[in-house]
């Protein structure tokens, strides 16, 4: 096995999410500094989990030296009234907590799926704001995600039409290539994206070109997602990030991985993939002025390699 250097510096602005891995928070943490990566984006219940408290795992991220690229997810904010809405502001309060205490400094939001939500696009504005400004005095970001199956919001670009209607500094948006190639939404819309105001740009990839099902749709988010270059995506995914460049999107890459094969083997074995495709897009893709290629291709030129 090769030793790889940590934190490689061809591949800082990429990171792993937590929930691509297997096992307890300690084994994550160790797995994606040992592939090299330098950054990792947290799931709240890695924190929540863990059998010292979440506090001692904030710590745990924070002796990692993995820079934390977020915390996520706050699910089914925006749109609520009444007790429902104060239920979830108390729920947003906590995650703002433990995110500043794992020194994470930008907070993931997803579109809400919840039928009990406002269709009024004002009211999703309103408390997207008022989320925004809750995170002020901890210093950190909001991410608005739009989730592909959301009740109401589905695609980056009405994401998009509700942080600008909020208009604060520190509201922006998440972009999850899944949701984008799953709702086929055409690649020239992120043109119309203002780069200062994405704040998260999660990547993975899947093995059929369409969802044509809600039920598949879902299913495969949340169990069959694949690293970069793995699936049939590939040539969009390399476009997407392209254009992002293009841009002047300069921030954070994560790679978001739901696979169900992946929860059963070794985290270093899949962090391992991970390192692999951060190589393809960070040398073939953003530096190399070539045709893209697959990780696959960069993995046959560069010998030796990690067993995967």
């Amino acid at each position: 096995m090769v030793t790889l250097p940590l934190h490689d510096p061809g591949i800082a602005r990429f990171g792993m999410d937590t929930t691509t891995l297997a096992g307890p928070l300690q084994a994550k943490l160790e797995a994606i500094a040992a592939a090299g990566f330098s950054q990792v984006m947290l799931k709240a219940s890695d924190l929540s989990n863990h059998p010292d408290g979440w506090r001692a795992a904030a710590r745990a991220v924070r002796a990692s030296g993995l820079r934390p690229t977020g915390l996520q997810v706050l699910r089914d904010f925006e749109g609520l009234s009444g007790h429902l809405h104060q239920y979830k502001v108390g729920v947003a309060q906590t995650m703002l907590e433990m995110a500043a205490e794992a020194g994470a400094d930008v907070l993931l939001v997803c579109s809400t799926t919840s039928a009990h939500a406002s269709a009024d696009i004002e009211h999703w504005a309103r408390d997207l704001r008022k989320l925004a400004i809750m995170a002020i005095p901890w210093g950190i970001r909001i991410a608005y995600e739009a989730l592909s199956w959301g009740r109401h919001v589905h695609e980056f670009t009405t994401a998009w039409d509700v942080v600008s209607r909020a208009d604060c500094p520190n509201l922006g948006l998440g972009l999850d290539s899944y949701h984008i190639f799953a709702t086929q939404s055409p690649l020239e819309w992120v043109d119309e994206l203002d780069p200062e105001r994405i704040f998260l740009v999660q990547l993975s990839d899947f093995m059929w070109q369409e969802v044509r099902t809600q039920e598949e749709l879902i299913s495969t988010a949340r169990t069959f997602r694949v690293f970069p270059g793995e699936g049939v995506h590939s040539e969009q995914l390399a476009q997407l990030v392209l254009r992002l460049h293009r841009l002047g999107y300069r921030g954070d890459y994560s790679f978001e991985v739901f696979n169900d094969d992946y929860q059963q083997l070794p985290p270093e074995y899949v962090a391992a993939r991970g390192r692999r495709s951060a190589q393809w897009l960070a040398e073939d893709v953003l530096h190399v002025d070539a045709p893209w290629r697959s990780p696959w291709h960069w993995a046959r030129r560069s010998a030796p390699q990690a067993p995967i």
